[in-house]
């Protein structure tokens, strides 16, 4: 006798959904499991091979503890805001909250055909304003404690696609979605304060039960450095700029400086000899991702801005140039130049002739770079000093004489979370005409993403939001003061943060 596959699964899964065999009964006494996976994002080709793959496992997993007795808790929903359903409506012209239902439509028979032991009466839509107003009510508790600012920073920024895109979808210089070309470009964006707890993302690495390669990476990811920032005084002018170095020990080796090109200094002190050659390199570079700027295979390039940097302990003048692997998002888009201790620094210097100073033994400065340890020579009061010596004395040299102090740095950037798009959460916020922001009230949430028909990005900044007039505009009841909405959307990654815990 045959198995009827079709007839006997569509019984049985008629069974589970009128019996609701799999909800959660969250008063049970039972002891209580969570199994969650990883809501797909809803896109127009419908599940693939690797959603059931996991899914499967997690299935198994939650019937095996529901066996054993436990009350279990596993549901789905969907992760359904962002750039490509967006992106799909404007190539075809459908409505991405229309084209988004009845993709999940399609999500929703496949993952039930497949027979998981979801519990449905809690399925989660990010799209859905019962959703996103907590989405929108945590942003403003973080905005109230200062966690989310504004602020201009180098973005990946794609003309193509008119946004702002995360490193994560940006691929060899190009966006994920489409291949378009992405420039580097300074924009004012949202940003969220991840940095205030890297500390505390470090120290709790120690309790996850995680691969020890995988902590390894959090932690290289995290890059917690502890030195000196160093203040250097641009020769003529009444400008300066800072340098974090791990190594303040090494500031008499100290002969030349770089900037990121995208350093907000470098047009004010470029000379007009160099003006056009530093113009046309800033262009260049705006191509390049960090990882192309940063490999350390690829052949140095920079142009000299015209510009000096006194060294504060010994007064010399030293040559301020720009160079793509100084990246303005890693410490402070500078860095003091020690190419006879530092590799990329020495071939830097061997490319463009510039001076190498050793200031510790052991180095033959003629073949490469010493990066090992030794005592501290042509460093005046720090000769015949060790590392630590050193490092410890330059430190409390520099804060005496009002050049520096120390300071921890870490790698990890605070997180863009601003987006110039439609489809997305609007960020509740309300800029006055008196410069003032204000967030819009608790009880106003949520701030519903409104219907258009012209979802096309204007290429300007601006999201498509700011074209719907009587939405962007307000009034203040009390005052009459005007203002605008925000027009700014959240990144796709705003809801699907949060939905553990919904």
């Amino acid at each position: 006798m045959s198995f009827n596959h079709h007839e006997i699964e569509k019984k049985w899964q008629a069974f589970w959904e009128e019996n609701k065999t799999f909800k959660t009964d969250t008063s049970s006494d039972k002891q209580k499991f969570y199994a969650l996976d990883m809501f797909p994002y809803p896109s127009g080709a419908g599940l693939h091979v690797g959603h059931p793959e996991g899914y499967t496992a997690t299935d198994i997993l939650s019937r095996m503890k529901r066996m054993q007795g436990y009350e279990v808790l596993h549901p789905i929903g969907w992760d359904a805001f962002g750039l490509p359903a967006e992106q799909y409506a404007l190539d075809t012209g459908n409505d991405p909250e229309e084209f988004t239902k009845k993709n999940i439509a399609t999500f929703t028979r496949q993952i039930k055909e497949l027979g998981f032991s979801y519990d449905w009466d809690r399925e989660v839509n990010t799209t859905d304003p019962d959703y996103y107003k907590w989405t929108q009510w945590i942003f403003l508790q973080l905005y109230k404690k200062g966690l989310a600012y504004v602020d201009e920073v180098a973005v990946n920024w794609c003309p193509a696609l008119g946004t702002v895109l995360s490193n994560e979808e940006v691929i060899d210089g190009k966006s994920e979605r489409g291949g378009h070309p992405v420039i580097r470009k300074p924009m004012k964006q949202w940003v969220l304060r991840i940095t205030a707890y890297a500390d505390r993302l470090l120290e709790d690495l120690d309790e996850l039960d995680w691969p020890d390669s995988l902590k390894e990476m959090q932690r290289n990811w995290i890059g917690r450095s502890e030195g000196a920032e160093v203040t250097f005084r641009i020769d003529g002018t009444e400008e300066s700029f800072d340098v974090f170095t791990t190594r303040p020990d090494t500031l008499f080796g100290a002969t030349f400086a770089v900037m990121s090109p995208e350093h907000p200094l470098v047009d004010k002190i470029t000379s007009d000899a160099q003006r056009e050659a530093v113009d046309a390199y800033k262009q260049e570079v705006a191509a390049k991702s960090d990882l192309e700027r940063t490999d350390l295979a690829k052949e140095k390039t920079g142009v000299f801005t015209g510009a000096y940097a006194i060294n504060p302990v010994n007064g010399e003048k030293m040559p301020i140039w720009i160079a793509d692997y100084v990246l303005m998002s890693y410490g402070s888009g500078a860095i003091m130049a020690v190419p006879a201790h530092d590799e990329r620094d020495y071939e830097f210097a061997k490319t463009f002739d510039l001076p190498i100073k050793a200031v510790i033994e052991g180095a033959d400065i003629e073949k490469e770079a010493h990066t090992g340890e030794g005592a501290h020579i042509n460093s005046g009061f720090l000769d015949g000093l060790n590392k630590e010596e050193a490092i410890s004395a330059a430190i409390k040299w520099l804060e005496e004489n009002n050049h520096g102090s120390k300071k921890v740095s870490y790698r990890l950037r605070d997180w863009v979370f601003s987006r110039q798009r439609y489809w997305g959460e609007p960020i509740p916020i309300i800029h006055w005409e008196d410069g003032t922001m204000t967030s819009v009230p608790e009880e106003e949430l949520p701030l519903v993403l409104p219907k258009t028909d012209e979802i096309k990005s204007s290429g300007t900044g601006e999201s498509p939001l700011a074209n719907i007039t009587e939405w962007v505009n307000v009034t203040d009841p009390e005052t009459g003061k005007k203002g605008k909405r925000e027009t700014h959307t959240m990144p796709q990654w705003a809801g699907s943060s949060w939905y553990f815990l919904r």
